[in-house]
């Protein structure tokens, strides 16, 4: 089963909302997003890091259509399956985005353009 959703990871999140090249493409299907909770929390952490106010974001993001999903039991074991087929490069982030497009069907979107070598059985979008 495929969805015509994109499982947006922190990175690509982040590139729109700061205006980073690639950012417009994010906008684009900002409506069709999902992010993981742990993604979720990616994005909130980077962005206060670098003094951002984000009271009001998630809101803000479910207006257009983004929708935060939760980072269960499924997406968990398919997280660590990730690292023990080889990705031990990854960071537990990056390996709940990926886990979260793998186990519902999506194309995964991100600027961390290493993915687009991976083998994971994921269609992976690069927006720079």
């Amino acid at each position: 089963m495929t969805d015509d959703r994109y499982v947006v990871d922190a990175s690509a999140l982040l590139a729109m909302l700061v205006g980073e090249p690639g950012g417009d493409a994010v906008a684009t299907l900002l409506s069709l997003a999902l992010v993981s909770a742990v993604n979720w929390s990616e994005v909130l952490q980077k962005a206060r890091q670098h003094g951002a106010d984000v009271a009001g974001l998630r809101e803000d993001l479910e207006s257009v259509g983004m929708e935060l999903v939760p980072f269960g039991a499924s997406e968990a074991a398919v997280a660590a399956d990730i690292w023990h087929r080889g990705s031990r490069n990854l960071a537990l982030a990056d390996r709940a985005c990926l886990a979260t497009a793998m186990t519902r069907g999506c194309t995964v979107v991100t600027a961390d353009r290493a993915w687009s070598r991976l083998d994971l059985g994921v269609s992976v979008e690069v927006i720079r």
